[in-house]
């Protein structure tokens, strides 16, 4: 009995030794996490709890050149109800009359309202969803609501705010205004003035410390933010959206026409290279056609019977001979190495001078007189085409600019017929834009300038950095070559390929282009491409142009230059110099409309301070007025549609929120 005793005494000791041994393990870990690891695990669990959201900064704008918005920043706002947050006696008190507030905002019944709070609060929900979408004026409402105006720690409103890039414009040169977003992958997808211009349209962003509350959803800890978004700078483009309108449905009618799978147009401003307007057209599976790629900027093809400019020029300039020089263009073919170079005009020409085989585009007339006179120094008249800069991209801003291909005597796949082919404009590459360039130097006296896209960047009404006139070369050839060619070009629509697009009360000049693409994949691949490319007035250029057709429907038998391109660049012509609004009155416009100063556009009710007046509408774009106007943080009616004809409250009152404006639209 006393062994059995004296055992279970050991088992006992045992025991509380291990007991012992534990609660000083215990004691030790507890001592070492208060004392020793305190300050890690305090701050991890800070971390965990609270911690710095990112506020995107709002990016800038983009303008048109007159001062309409063609890339905007509009910030959404998300209301969220922490039902635990307001005290019995706040949340008794106040909820019903919160509910018909949000009734008359929001448009659904009190009572559905009430219900929902009632139950999130209940369920001790503390992220209950109230509200998504809202604009600046329907949050600042909201904001001012009964309890949720005692602040998110009483009245438990819960406020998120992402930021919509818009569009007033819609999907007109969406290409070319473009976007700047990530893939996949995190790489960064530049496209167009967005991409491009990206250093300057992004902001700083800022910072919003926030505390973790149930099922791992955060809330801001105060209205204050950490620090404060920074809001890009603005671009203004050189894109007028009036000239843009005309040529995108200029363009769209054409292509709708003709059924044809992608085209392009671009108006250039002659002295400054301006672009004010770029339109890229494309046809989608269900035979819509949308901006899908910019062909203007990327894509270098054979340009055909347009790059007999530079025969042209350079037969000229380096004195090879007059345009009165007489070539028989031998039944329409001629034969060089056993390929054969026709004439679109079956039979030829007969026997004509050389400026008269350029007004009607013959292949063989052309042909012979270049490789007459540069067959035995063929690099001096690709030396002249290095001269014109055809033989490298433009340099422009843009992602994925077409590489021009310019063959030369010291290449390799350089062969004997390669001159004749390059006179007819076969066996070289350039974009549609390059060849504009050249016929823009045309028209602007010699002076080869570099396409822009961007006059100024702006940090509200105060201009930060302004793109200036960038010229290639400043003189292309002799003041006596440019007076025969541009005679020449003149008379291609008075008398020549482009005599259908003749107006004896409208001058044009340019020349036609017919090109077959992908011939050599055969037959069943081969398709064509028309163009015209010009300018207007003839004799005082203001604007040059191009128009690029791809793959027209054969079945009309008519997929000429001048027959599918041509009536685009007349009736853009004919539109820009009998629709568009004068000088004068867009002066006027801009003075009177002060949507192009920045602090007529506000996100939140501390970005400006200073006291801000009605601006005049009147001539503005509907879109963009609404849009304007609801970041100055009032309400707006519109009524009818296109640009403000009249409004209620007049330019220069004050500016009172929750005020209500009514826009007629005409």
């Amino acid at each position: 009995m006393a062994i059995e005793d004296r055992n279970i005494l050991k088992r006992i000791y045992v025991i509380a030794i291990v007991i012992l041994i534990m609660v000083t393990a215990v004691s030790i870990k507890l001592t070492n996490i208060q004392w020793v690891e305190g300050d890690y695990y305090r701050k991890l669990a800070k971390e965990r709890s609270i911690k710095n959201f990112v506020i995107p900064a709002n990016r800038g704008n983009v303008y048109s050149s007159d001062g309409s918005l063609l890339a905007t920043s509009i910030p959404k706002y998300t209301i969220r109800f922490d039902a635990l947050a307001p005290n019995k006696e706040n949340f008794d008190a106040y909820i019903e009359d919160l509910s018909d507030s949000l009734s008359v905002l929001l448009k659904k019944s009190s009572s559905t309202y009430l219900n929902d709070f009632r139950k999130a609060r209940a369920n001790k929900n503390r992220y209950f969803l109230l509200a998504k979408d809202l604009s600046y004026t329907q949050y600042a409402t909201v904001k001012n609501f009964p309890l949720f105006k005692l602040g998110p720690n009483k009245g438990g409103m819960i406020t998120e705010q992402r930021t919509v890039r818009e569009h007033p414009i819609g999907k007109i040169a969406a290409r070319t205004i473009g976007y700047e977003r990530y893939d996949d992958n995190g790489n960064l997808l530049p496209v167009g003035i967005e991409g491009a211009f990206g250093k300057y349209l992004n902001g700083k962003d800022g910072k919003v410390l926030k505390q973790k509350i149930a099922q791992g959803q955060w809330k801001p800890i105060r209205d204050n933010n950490e620090v404060e978004p920074q809001d890009g700078y603005d671009i203004v483009s050189t894109i007028d959206v009036y000239i843009q309108d005309i040529a995108h449905h200029a363009l769209l009618k054409q292509l709708i026409e003709y059924d044809a799978d992608h085209g392009c147009v671009v108006v250039m401003e002659t002295k400054t290279g301006a672009v004010k307007a770029i339109s890229n057209l494309g046809k989608d599976k269900d035979g819509s056609y949308y901006e899908t790629i910019n062909y203007a900027v990327g894509e270098s093809h054979e340009p055909g019977s347009t790059f007999k400019l530079v025969d042209l020029i350079a037969l000229i300039d380096d004195n090879k001979i007059d345009t009165s020089k007489v070539y028989n263009s031998n039944g329409g073919e001629i034969t060089y190495r056993g390929r054969k170079v026709r004439d679109s005009h079956e039979g030829g020409y007969g026997k004509i001078s050389l400026a008269k085989g350029f007004e009607v585009s013959s292949n063989t007339i052309m042909v012979q007189a270049v490789y007459e006179n540069y067959k035995n120094n063929p690099k001096q008249f690709t030396d002249r085409i290095v001269n014109l800069g055809l033989n490298k991209p433009l340099g422009l801003p843009f992602k994925g600019e077409g590489i021009p291909v310019i063959p030369q005597p010291s290449d390799k796949n350089w062969s004997a017929i390669s001159l004749p082919w390059m006179a007819f404009g076969y066996g070289v590459s350039v974009t549609p834009l390059q060849t504009l360039t050249l016929y823009n130097a045309i028209a602007n006296n010699g002076e080869m300038i570099k396409p822009i896209f961007v006059q100024e960047v702006k940090e509200w009404n105060k201009t930060i950095k302004i793109f200036e006139k960038q010229v290639i070369n400043p003189k292309i050839c002799s003041d006596e070559t440019l007076k025969k060619v541009r005679a020449i070009l003149k008379n291609v629509v008075k008398k020549g390929t482009g005599s259908k697009l003749y107006s004896k009360d409208f001058s044009m000049a340019g020349k036609t282009g017919t090109a077959q693409v992908d011939y050599h994949k055969g037959q069943g691949n081969m398709y064509y491409a028309s163009s015209f490319t010009g300018y207007f007035p003839a004799e005082n250029p203001k604007y040059s142009c191009i128009v690029v057709v791809h793959k027209p429907n054969t079945s009309k038998n008519n997929y000429y230059g001048a027959d599918v391109a041509g009536p685009v660049f007349k009736r853009i012509a004919q539109k820009v110099f009998t629709d568009v609004p004068s000088t004068n009155i867009v002066k006027n416009l801009k003075k009177n409309n002060p949507v192009q100063d920045k602090n007529y556009l506000i996100y939140n009710d501390k970005v400006n301070k200073k006291p801000i007046s009605i601006p005049n509408l009147r001539g503005m774009s509907g879109m963009d007025a609404v849009a304007l106007l609801e970041n100055l943080g009032m309400k707006v009616k519109a009524i009818g549609v296109g640009k403000v004809k009249k409004q209620s409250i007049q330019a220069g009152q004050p500016i009172l929120k929750n005020n209500t404006i009514i826009l007629e639209l005409s």
